[in-house]
């Protein structure tokens, strides 16, 4: 009844639970272990789940009983260092080991048949690709729900820390493993401190109040921001995907901070002739967990029994099924496309008047930037509540926030790829940062987010340069009589830390000063247009 109350499938099995079972690391460390398991006759094969977040909740009533009453043994380890399991976890140095050693346990097993998949989310991805990067034979199928393969990328794409996200992130790595009590307090502790700690200088200091002491993993994380920093030396797992043998399902989100992680590992799969699903949904990290996972368990069970059970009667006709916004309906579609750039996209030019059109313009508009007011994040690719599709009104009155908007539209227009706007930029100051953002305006003019991007820009840009801001990937469809929107300002506040100006480095600056930035024309957001 419980599962068919979460809108899953009616259960196939009642459960049995063997807890606190102890897997030998190849050190010798010891990792705790739960297993649910179907009871009854006949054989079943298993699915394993890694994780640091503990191995209670929200992992058992989302794997451990659902997928067990399906008719799979569910185990579910915690990552060494964490849940009770000995050792000293680090966010990427012992997971393709510690891997290995439990898949050599699972061999000595008596109820293992030698068919194993993976499944999990965020981090739990991680560890599945840790394990892909040379695969067991037992590994037959992987389900990677917003999936992380590279920490830096989570820290410092575009060139900024990814502040908020970094502290989220970092509450879950220590205190969910500890019981959802420990979770709830070290949440409602960031949560007291998180304005302040958002706001102060220097970055290294600033998270103590809030996270209650020191983080390893988060100094190592600030201290070294160029992602080719012998620190990373291991972290970046996306090379399994290029020699991968294991079929995979990728499900993220429009909104989903690792959803650029998501696609590159998607596209690397097909290069390599893997077999790949992918499913994206209208959700955030979180709410793909939440709102969306009704949905993510239908495709994680359908792609469990296809590979584990030669049960292939779930399986979508077409690999990428999408949300389409703007229209709100799913589309089904033999392959997601590359990019805007790659495809020729079309350009829609801002004019230094706030328009958006067809034609390039020339002229320049310009807008200061100053950390001491930084420009707010609105919505979008958050952890945080806040994430997702928001009324940009209030962000777009702003005057460091530059906006060009295109009349209204004569038919519908679909955008289906990845975005990028090309911009031809200016700076008097020594750094800064550029934000570009794509928006929907309705008829009655409320402008919404649809996906945007950072790219923190070279010192010292007193002569115009251009450069190309990657934006997300997105499915959406601009309807009749609404108007396309481009904002560009300065950043971001706080899912990106604020720049400075100074140019000095991001962990140790203690001062900040304000930037001019100037947008030249002809600038151009480009976009994969279908429709």
């Amino acid at each position: 009844m419980r599962s068919t109350l979460r809108g899953l499938p009616a259960p196939r099995h009642a459960v049995g639970f063997e807890p606190d079972l102890a897997v030998p690391a190849a050190d010798g460390s010891l990792l705790v272990t739960d297993r649910y398991f179907p009871i009854g006759a006949g054989e079943f094969p298993a699915v394993l789940i890694r994780s640091p977040y503990g191995r209670g909740f929200p992992w058992a009533s989302m794997y451990g009983l659902p997928l067990a009453e399906q008719g799979f043994h569910v185990v579910i380890q915690s990552c060494r260092g964490t849940g009770g399991s000995e050792g000293e976890f680090h966010l990427w140095r012992h997971e393709t080991v510690d891997g290995r050693a439990t898949v050599e346990w699972l061999r000595e097993q008596s109820w293992f048949t030698g068919v194993l998949g993976m499944v999990g989310p965020s981090y739990l991805s991680y560890v599945q690709w840790a394990l892909a990067l040379d695969p067991p034979p037992e590994l037959r199928a992987m389900v990677t729900q917003v999936p992380l393969h590279d920490p830096h990328g989570f820290y410092h794409s575009g060139g900024a820390f990814h502040l908020e996200a970094a502290l989220i992130g970092a509450v879950g790595m220590l205190h969910q493993a500890k019981g959802f009590g420990a979770f709830l307090r070290g949440s409602a502790r960031l949560q007291r401190h998180f304005k302040r700690a958002a706001r102060t200088l220097p970055l290294a200091d600033s998270y103590l109040p809030a996270l209650g002491g020191r983080v390893p993993f988060l100094d190592g994380a600030l201290a070294h921001p160029e992602a080719d920093d012998p620190y990373w030396v291991g972290a970046d797992l996306g090379a399994a995907a290029d020699s991968a043998r294991v079929p995979v399902a990728l499900v993220s989100g429009w909104y989903d901070v690792t959803l650029d992680q998501t696609l590159a590992q998607y596209h690397r799969l097909r290069r390599a002739g893997v077999q790949t699903s992918l499913l994206l949904g209208p959700w955030t990290h979180n709410s793909a967990l939440q709102q969306g996972w009704p949905e993510v368990f239908r495709e994680t069970l359908a792609w469990l029994r296809a590979h584990l059970c030669e049960d292939g009667a779930g399986l979508r006709a077409d690999p990428v099924r999408a949300w389409m916004g703007g229209s709100e309906e799913w589309c089904e579609l033999a392959e997601w496309p590359e990019g805007a750039r790659d495809t020729g996209g079309a350009r829609w030019f801002p004019g230094p008047d706030g328009s958006l059109g067809a034609s390039p313009e020339t002229g320049a508009v310009s807008f200061r930037y100053d950390p001491a007011d930084p420009t707010p994040s609105v919505g979008g690719q958050l952890l945080s509540p806040r994430g997702g599709r928001r009324d940009n009104a209030e962000l777009e009155a702003r005057p460091d926030v530059l906006v060009f908007t295109s009349e209204p539209l004569g038919s519908p227009l679909t955008v289906l790829g990845s975005v990028a706007a090309e911009v031809s930029v200016s700076t008097r100051g020594l750094s800064a940062d550029l934000f570009v953002r794509l928006c929907d305006v309705d008829p009655k003019g409320r402008s919404t987010n649809v996906c945007d991007g950072l790219l923190r820009l070279s010192p010292d840009g007193r002569e115009p340069a251009s450069v190309t801001v990657p934006m997300s990937a997105v499915a959406h469809c601009f309807g009749l009589g609404h108007r396309l929107r481009l904002q560009i300002s300065g950043g971001a506040h706080p899912r990106y830390a604020r720049n400075t100006g100074t140019g000095e480095p991001e962990a140790s600056v203690v001062r900040a000063v304000p930037v001019e930035v100037t947008v030249h024309l002809p600038s151009a957001l480009v976009l994969p247009v279908t429709g």
